[in-house]
């Protein structure tokens, strides 16, 4: 009898990050609209990793924001369900290729599409980060700049006081991200492919 009470139990917790995995997933694909998304949401909390050989975009911004999670999140730990994070707006953004994927306890949901021939577009494209890697280059970078009078990315800006930078032009390859969320006015995804494998990005 009890082993049977445990196999039910990890049943529940698997099925409880799946479904958690699969929302943040099914976020990253669907958010496709018209005209700029509602800029805050609740984050689950559950990091997820992005990587892309190449990302090339107009109109970029950086600037720190604090990302919350919904209330009484299992996700919250020593946090206080609050995530300190560095939010990257693309205007116009194209990528060479694109893999996201969330650990969920042992397996990982991996999320592919794009390649440099046939490139993954978007428009608005805001991604919530507390670590980024990749060589950079900008065209026309003010760096220092106050978060709440960016300008480059139409309907995104930071708090007032809170330290920013803005560039017409940006280009980063060998790109590698641990987000929190992704939002975007319009996402293309061609070639999209979704598996549980025992890797991620």
């Amino acid at each position: 009898m009890s082993v049977r009470t445990h196999g039910r139990t990890r049943w529940r917790r698997f099925t409880a990050m799946l479904v958690t995995g699969l929302a943040a997933t099914t976020g990253l694909i669907l958010l496709t609209g018209k005209g700029v998304l509602a800029a805050s949401f609740s984050i689950s909390g559950m990091p997820f990793t992005v990587t892309s050989p190449r990302l090339h975009g107009y109109g970029f911004e950086q600037y720190a924001e604090m990302d919350h999670m919904a209330e009484g999140s299992p996700n919250e730990g020593d946090t206080g369900g609050q995530v300190l994070v560095i939010v990257s707006a693309v205007r116009d953004a194209q990528l060479d290729g694109l893999c996201q994927s969330i650990a969920l306890g042992g397996i990982n949901l991996r999320l592919t599409a794009g390649s440099a021939t046939n490139k993954v577009t978007a428009d608005t494209l805001v991604v919530d980060s507390d670590l980024i890697s990749a060589n950079a280059d900008f065209k026309a970078i003010d760096i220092g700049q106050d978060a709440s009078t960016l300008d480059r990315v139409p309907g995104k800006k930071g708090a007032i006081g809170v330290f920013g930078q803005q560039a017409e032009e940006v280009t980063l390859t060998n790109l590698r991200q641990n987000n929190y969320a992704t939002t975007a006015a319009t996402f293309h995804l061609p070639g999209l492919r979704m598996a549980f494998t025992s890797d991620g990005c």
